[in-house]
């Protein structure tokens, strides 16, 4: 894969990221910080970078413990 790709991949995830941070409320903050989380998990594949891989492994682990728990709180 070319450098130029893996590097999008990388910039992407952080304006996703970013982009979570602007929002209002939990549930939607935390979701979109799970998708970023996600792309941050396939750049350190990429590059592999395994403390990229551990790291954003937990993030999504942990929004989507408090994201299960929003809905229940929410139903």
């Amino acid at each position: 894969m070319s450098p130029v790709l893996i590097d999008s991949i990388g910039y992407g995830a952080l304006i996703i990221n970013l982009y979570s941070m602007s929002t209002k409320g939990e549930y939607k903050l935390r979701l979109i910080s799970l998708i970023a989380n996600v792309f941050y998990i396939l750049y350190g594949v990429l590059i592999s970078a395994a403390p990229v891989i551990v790291g954003c492994a937990i993030a999504v682990l942990l929004h989507a413990y408090h994201l299960k728990r929003l809905q229940t709180k929410k139903a």
